[in-house]
């Protein structure tokens, strides 16, 4: 089991710090947290599970010609470290995260939602673009035993996408438990590219959720409050296997990273340093290949990679440090110093070809700011964006349908955040006043804010437009969330005003 590993000098310093705190007070905190040691789990991962590869949901096409999908949110319970300790879970179709769900870019989709829990859930479908009421969001909550069937066009590139509650004041909870999955949308572009596909075998989905347990097994939500960011967990999960190793039988075997977390910001990168081939985002493939020695996700954020093995050989993914951008103290509190070892990739002795990752992937016609008919700016600090905390009976703004606009957002406390926004995938245009790394090149969804430097994104709001039914913005460290730092728009017609949507009965907004 993964541990934290501290060297006797260090914790020798702790020990001398937490005298001195007592003796003198707050003067020496800071001593104490820059000589702290984070946590480190590199050398010390046994990998003796397999990693579990979530199946694909099973899906049926009705007399409609819709692809329709089932998920039962249920309550589970699971022996994650294999002492017979029994942790309790919540999952999709079984107890711990859920299927991952796969349909083709025009496919009409139906998704029928059963909640089995003993309370009100929902279902986001995060980075998809699809009408506001089918959003998922805290306006579509599912009361236990209830069914809510979303259905929607598919009408975006090919793309790694998952799915998550939303309930307005729980989110980080309900995932935290274990609700979440990956979805998949495929296309032709993709198709046609010479890229491992074949899931569970060269294309395998890799979710990385960091957990702490209790003595009896629990899963523990131990915040640091210093950090203010939520839980950060000292025990990964990898598609919820604890020490996961991924059999390689292939040259190259693709990667889909989802950082699934509530908190916690990862530095993805191979034990040996060897570059791989960054191929996508969140939105979908980039317009060429990246050749990278490190991707680092946010929560909420997805990467696609494509690794090069060679016969024979053992080589780990692995979390080092985060650049969080916040200064040596909010680093250390916010995970700033941790590292991880991740999954092992073990390849085989002989190694089916695969052929070259091709450097020019999929065109993206870029959003001219020129042709942006308004610029917003959002400021996030606390627990709220623009000084408002959420409430759910207001909308902050209120968009024209097939409008291009430029979003300004900035971080502005000493905090880690970042910018999740519904509905849409938007393109960064700067970061600090600098053109954005090749990471940041393609579609987004979801972007990390570090203090003090500014984000500059564009976007389009091309259809799906309604007055009343909003879609949400905000930061996805869900205990940020949760404590109001979320806020509503609605698409609307040229001409059209916003509604003003009843906050439901069950749920108190944020003043």
């Amino acid at each position: 089991m993964p541990t934290r590993r501290r060297s006797p000098a260090r914790v020798l310093v702790g020990v001398l710090a937490v005298v001195l705190v007592l003796c003198c007070g707050g003067a020496a905190v800071g001593g104490w947290a820059l000589a702290r040691g984070g946590t480190d789990t590199v050398g010390q991962v046994d990998f003796v599970r397999p990693l579990a590869v979530p199946p694909l949901a099973t899906s049926r096409v009705d007399g409609q010609g819709r692809r329709v999908f089932d998920l039962l949110a249920r309550e589970g319970r699971r022996d994650f470290r294999g002492d017979g300790r029994l942790t309790r879970t919540a999952g999709f179709d079984g107890d711990f995260l859920g299927p991952t769900l796969r349909a083709g870019r025009g496919e009409r989709v139906v998704v029928n939602v059963v909640n089995r829990l003993a309370e009100a859930t929902s279902v986001h479908w995060h980075g998809m673009h699809l009408p506001a009421r089918m959003d998922g969001g805290p306006h579509q909550p599912i009361r236990p035993g209830a069914t809510w069937s979303p259905t929607w066009t598919v009408d975006q590139p090919a793309a790694t996408l998952w799915y998550h509650p939303h309930p307005h004041g729980a989110t980080e909870e309900h995932v935290y438990r274990g609700l979440a999955g990956m979805f998949i949308v495929d296309d032709d572009r993709e198709a046609a590219l010479p890229l491992p596909r074949r899931y569970g075998v060269d294309d395998v989905p890799v979710i990385v959720q960091d957990r702490n347990f209790s003595r009896s097994g629990q899963f523990k939500k131990t915040r640091n409050m210093i950090a203010g960011i939520g839980v950060l967990g000292d025990t990964l999960l990898v598609n919820g296997t604890v020490g996961p190793y991924l059999d390689v039988t292939t040259e190259r075997v693709r990667l889909r990273l989802l950082n699934g977390s509530t908190a916690r910001a990862y530095d993805f990168g191979l034990s040996d340093g060897r570059p791989f081939a960054l191929i996508g985002s969140d939105g979908g493939l980039l317009p060429r290949t990246a050749r990278v020695d490190r991707v680092q996700l946010s929560p909420g954020e997805r990467a696609e990679i494509v690794v090069d093995v060679r016969p024979g050989e053992r080589v780990t993914l692995r979390s080092f440090p985060p650049d969080l951008g916040a200064g040596a103290l909010a680093d250390r509190f916010a995970g700033g110093a941790d590292r991880f070892d991740v999954l092992q990739l073990r390849a085989a002795g002989t190694l089916a070809a695969s052929p070259p990752v091709p450097d020019t992937l999929v065109p993206l016609d870029r959003l001219d700011p020129a042709s942006a008919g308004q610029t917003r700016r959002f400021t996030l600090a606390g627990r709220a964006i623009n000084g408002r905390s959420m409430r759910m009976d207001r909308i902050d703004f209120a968009a024209t349908r097939d409008t291009t606009e430029v979003w300004e957002v900035v971080n502005s406390d000493g905090a880690p955040h970042n910018f999740h926004v519904h509905d849409v995938q938007f393109q960064v245009l700067s970061v600090g006043g600098q053109a954005p790394p090749p990471a940041l090149g393609g579609w987004k969804d979801t972007v990390y804010l570090a203090p003090q430097r500014p984000v500059r994104l564009i976007l389009r709001l091309t259809d799906h437009s309604d007055p009343n039914v909003p879609y949400m913005f905000h930061c996805h460290l869900l205990y940020h969330e949760d404590a109001g730092m979320m806020g509503q728009f609605v698409v609307v017609e040229p001409g059209q005003r916003a509604g003003r949507p009843p906050a439901p009965a069950e749920h108190a907004g944020h003043d």
